[in-house]
């Protein structure tokens, strides 16, 4: 492609390629129309007997240059360029690009374009769009997402290296509203500032906070209660029950190596006498109760077995009876989550559980989780039907930013983690556009027509 462009000169005109120069050349300006060529052409004529011109590529000499393209293919509509040259008044430079389509177009969610010579590669889109992000984020993007606001929101922490990230995510739209990256591990004080920020927000815009859900960290109830007294303050579920269900596993574990410490020493060889053959039967029934207590440990902390696997339970907790004590036990952990009965009702039913267990002293001490003052706050969300259960609105968005980590390895300073976040956030906003434009497309290649 000859790119040109206007310099004033007193003198002759000369094409400098690779510090070389060329006779003066006339450009003469070819008339704008539509064309179902793919190419455009450029003529020129010298304004002697003949023309040398050098370039990368190899030399050409030309007579007389005209156009003698054929057309590639009738399906695009290309404009040809018009250039109003002059006469010894125009300076021209060779461009190694090329705006030659020369290729189909290729699916429907854009086009593969090829050129008949390689050029350099466009830096379009290759602009990182972090500072613009993050800029946009405390202006723009918190009046759209507060726009909509449930009332309910998620709040945790997320520990990366030297950093945390502190987030308040809304509980029912999963839209992140505020972050903070720290380059220390939480404090009181922060956590009271940042809510404190929050609080600032929603007054501005006259906003009311209903309910709020955390894990079981120690650095919420305090603050909760100076920034947004009389507000529910949720535990999620499911970390309390991945505390009692670890300590279940626990005592599964415990279980099955007393059983190998009961294991019969026998000699090498095949068993000679009565009472060895005894001894290896034995052994081979308590090595088949520790394989089986292994392989279906799932039993004892799955919401609800199937007559099949309540048949296998029974089978593998044959004369440990402390091991199907666990598993009733369980049942009852989850019956207190029921959304068909009340805090009042569950905390009863938690006051029994909870003298059940005192009776049995290893199982006192392998429950310790079930006496901890969270399990109350975990059932704050049975009397407020439109507070959920689990902080998983802010988990997931954690998940993304795991999954970044993995690939992009710059994102590893303060700085670049709060632009990082910020550009999570304005994709966030632009899903519904998204999800729209994908919807047409596919309407599209299935032939459907679409209704603006």
């Amino acid at each position: 492609m000859l790119r040109t462009y206007q310099k004033l000169r007193l003198s002759n005109v000369h094409v400098n390629v690779k510090n070389s120069h060329a006779h003066t050349a006339a450009i003469w300006p070819i008339v704008t129309r539509f064309s179902h060529a793919n190419c455009m052409t450029l003529a020129t004529w010298p304004t002697i007997a003949r023309l040398t011109c050098r370039s990368l590529t190899h030399s050409t000499a030309v007579q007389s240059a005209r156009d003698i393209s054929m057309p590639t293919s009738p399906t695009w509509q290309t404009p040809v360029a018009t250039i109003p040259a002059e006469l010894s008044t125009w300076q021209c430079g060779w461009l190694l690009k090329t705006g030659c389509r020369i290729d189909r177009h290729h699916g429907i969610y854009g086009e593969t374009i090829g050129f008949l010579f390689l050029g350099l590669r466009f830096k379009t889109g290759s602009r990182r769009r972090e500072k613009k992000a993050e800029q946009r984020a405390p202006a723009e993007y918190l009046d759209g997402a507060l726009a909509d606001f449930s009332g309910y929101i998620a709040a945790d922490e997320l520990y990366d290296g030297p950093f945390c990230v502190l987030s308040i995510v809304d509980n029912h739209n999963f839209r992140r509203l505020i972050y903070e990256v720290l380059d220390h591990d939480p404090t009181h004080e922060d956590i009271i500032r940042f809510f404190r920020r929050f609080r600032k927000e929603l007054e501005q815009r006259n906003l009311k906070l209903l309910g709020v859900t955390t894990d079981g960290s120690p650095l919420y109830p305090e603050p909760l209660a100076l920034i947004f007294p009389g507000v529910g303050h949720q535990v999620c579920e499911f970390h309390i029950l991945k505390e009692i269900n670890k300590q279940i596993l626990k005592a599964v574990t415990a279980v099955r190596r007393e059983l190998k410490k009961k294991l019969p020493k026998l000699k090498r060889g095949r068993p000679s006498s009565q009472t060895v053959r005894k001894a290896a039967r034995r052994k081979k029934r308590l090595q088949d109760k520790i394989s089986d207590l292994f392989e279906h440990r799932y039993l004892f902390v799955k919401h609800s077995l199937t007559p099949g696997e309540k048949k296998i339970f029974l089978s593998i907790t044959r004369g440990l009876y402390n091991l199907r004590n666990l598993r009733f036990i369980m049942d009852e952990v989850y019956h207190l989550f029921d959304r068909r009965c009340r805090t009042e009702t569950a905390l009863e039913k938690l006051a029994q559980l909870r003298c059940r267990v005192r009776r049995f002293g290893t199982l006192g001490r392998t429950l310790k989780k079930l006496f901890t003052p969270n399990i109350e706050k975990a059932l704050t969300f049975l009397d407020d039907s439109q507070l959920p259960s689990t902080s998983n609105a802010v988990e997931r968005g954690y998940r993304r930013h795991r999954k970044m980590q993995k690939s992009v390895y710059r994102v590893r300073t303060q700085k670049h983690i709060s632009q990082r976040i910020a550009i999570d956030m304005q994709r966030e906003e632009q899903a519904q556009g998204r999800l729209q434009t994908i919807q047409i497309l596919h309407n599209v290649r299935n032939g459907i027509e679409c209704s603006r």
